[in-house]
């Protein structure tokens, strides 16, 4: 009875983690859009680039804005 029991609850806990596992690997997807008619999909070297460049832009108007100077 003992064993039953928890066999029973180790396929349950291997069931739960199972069902978890399924769900994250779920939402770590990432679609892709298709790509624009004459135009091929963008290559992942370009997608680097790209969000490179849009990091970079963040970071450089970041900069430019004045910063709040606390009074003492």
């Amino acid at each position: 009875m003992r064993i039953g029991f928890g066999l029973i609850g180790l396929l349950l806990a291997l069931a739960i983690v199972a069902a978890l596992i399924k769900k994250q690997m779920g939402a770590t997807r990432v679609a892709v859009p298709p790509a624009v008619q004459g135009q091929p999909a963008p290559t992942v070297r370009a997608q680097g680039q790209q969000l490179q460049q849009q990091v970079r832009q963040q970071v450089d108007t970041l900069m430019q804005q004045p910063r709040a100077m606390p009074d003492e």
